[in-house]
């Protein structure tokens, strides 16, 4: 039981220890039969050895040859795993992607926004300047520009994403991924219209937010500085351009089966069930590969939709309920319902 103490202590902080958490049976997950689990199993495999808790390395061995049919698949879940319910239901489901925009290397009267590397004084965990001021030249001339983009609104989402990919007047494509960011706290821009009157809250999304600080750039500009967060970016040359996005895990996450979740109550690692309601409900098996600023509390996920165009539309307009339950190995899953 002291092992058992340990590996629960390794994996969660002590918020997850006070959450409420239930063990459930799989034929109380909705859908659970008919999702295939395969695409899921193989998002796992990407990042199980980076699972540090003893439970799980049999497991991860295991998990490479589960995954010849639907049916294996989904038995390789139900014999090693338990869903655990962490927290209270309804769930808040959000949608991100990885955004494909236009730049250049140098900056142009058409590409006139920077992105910026990791300043090399900046310390984690510090209060760096805000992104008023950065926008206002903090940086200037430095030589910490990676990329200039043409549109301060894109500019200000590829922040929300965390990774992107750019490409330059020549063709070539670069990808960015984070770096770091200013240490100031997330605040809401949707929230902060919502309270100022110019949006409801069914009308805030992200195409919404574009198209407003589009039609009205001087409030706009000033709207989004009401996040003074400011994400740096790196980049990444030797990501393959089928591989999604590098996630918190230190590897590339997957379109429609990773989830950014809060670390403080679900395992990053971690296979995650999610019964999205909505317009377009979801009930499908996730792994829980990235986090996120504004990603708090056990029943919160971001839902990684791929990338491009059609991604991005699809991740903007989703705010949703439902729940989520994580799947623990057996043991684990019983200790942290009895609160060990």
């Amino acid at each position: 039981m002291l092992a058992l103490r340990r590996a629960l202590a390794a994996l969660f902080v002590c918020a997850a220890m006070t959450a409420q958490a239930q063990v459930l049976h799989f034929d109380e997950l909705e859908g659970w039969r008919d999702d295939d689990p395969r695409p899921a199993l193989a998002a796992f495999l990407t990042t199980c050895d980076l699972l540090k808790a003893p439970e799980w390395g049999p497991l991860c061995a295991l998990a490479r040859d589960a995954g010849d049919t639907p049916e294996s698949a989904r038995a390789y879940f139900e014999l090693f795993y338990r869903p655990v319910l962490i927290g209270t239901p309804p769930a808040l489901f959000t949608g991100y992607y990885e955004p494909e925009l236009n730049g250049s290397p140098v900056r142009t009267p058409r590409f006139a926004w920077p992105i910026y590397a990791r300043p090399p004084e900046l310390r984690d965990g510090v209060v760096y300047h805000s992104r008023s001021a950065i926008e206002n030249g903090a940086l200037r001339g430095r030589g910490l520009e990676i990329a200039w983009l043409e549109d301060p609104v894109e500019v200000f989402f590829l922040h929300i994403q965390g990774s992107g990919r750019i490409r330059m007047p020549d063709g070539r494509v670069i990808r960015v991924g984070y770096a770091g960011k200013n240490g100031h706290p997330y605040r809401s821009v949707g929230q902060e219209m919502v309270r100022r009157g110019t949006h409801r809250p069914d009308q805030v999304s992200a195409q919404s937010i574009r198209s407003w600080v589009r039609a009205n750039p001087g409030p706009g500009h000033a709207m989004l500085d009401h996040n003074p967060s400011y994400v740096f970016f790196r980049k990444l040359p030797d990501l393959p351009p089928e591989k999604g996005p590098i996630g918190a895990m230190g590897r590339s996450i997957t379109g429609m089966r990773s989830i950014a979740v809060d670390p403080a109550y679900n395992p990053l690692g971690a296979p995650v069930w999610i019964e999205k309601s909505g317009r377009q409900p979801l009930h499908r098996l996730m792994v829980a590969q990235d986090t996120g600023g504004a990603i708090k509390g056990a029943q919160r996920a971001d839902i990684f939709f791929g990338t491009g165009d059609d991604a991005g539309d699809a991740a903007g307009t989703v705010k949703d309920g439902g729940r989520m339950l994580v799947l623990l190995p057996i043991d684990l899953a019983f200790a942290l319902e009895a609160g060990l």
